[in-house]
């Protein structure tokens, strides 16, 4: 094969060929919609936090009451046995300070770091638990196994998210 035959010549285009508008260009604004399919366990859990309530499901052979709750057992290999409501209070497993927001842009001077966390929840086994963030806590007295409860939106404002519940404080 010969490379001549893909040997294309042409004038490079520059920024001041569109500014000018020397190029015909067009513009494409796509309709996209996004569709997520939570699944019977996530869905469940879901409709619960819209209720205030937390939810699990707990395996009948190894007796874990697994949170957030899913409809398959990875220790066991088989499908979980019953739902099981938990409380809406537990320990903090582990925590970070930081001091970045949600969508990696840094917070502002004087405001408060942010404090995401794996909250074990009570009635759940041990080392189950969700990521969440707390609040009305001052960063320096966190610690692990410090003790917290949810403090929940008001039930007008819940839609059946994870964000149902605003954030962890300490008890």
């Amino acid at each position: 094969m010969n490379n001549k035959e893909y040997d294309f010549k042409g004038t490079p285009l520059r920024g001041s060929d569109i500014k000018g508008k020397k190029v015909l260009t067009t513009s494409w604004k796509p309709n996209l919609q996004y569709s997520w399919d939570d699944g019977v366990a996530i869905g469940r859990y879901l409709k619960e936090l819209k209720n205030g309530k937390i939810i699990a499901r707990k395996c009948n052979k190894c007796e874990r009451i697994m949170i957030p709750p899913r409809m398959f057992c990875e220790l066991c290999f088989r499908a979980t046995d019953e739902w099981v409501y938990v409380e809406d209070t537990g320990s903090i497993n582990t925590f970070s300070i930081s001091y970045v927001h949600w969508d990696a842009k840094r917070i502002k001077e004087g405001e408060k770091p942010f404090i995401p966390a794996v909250i074990e929840i009570d009635g759940a086994s041990e080392g189950m638990g969700i990521l969440h963030v707390l609040g009305e806590v001052d960063p320096e007295v966190v610690k692990s196994g410090m003790r917290v409860k949810a403090v929940w939106k008001s039930p007008e404002e819940r839609i059946g998210a994870i964000t149902d519940i605003k954030y962890f404080k300490p008890i």
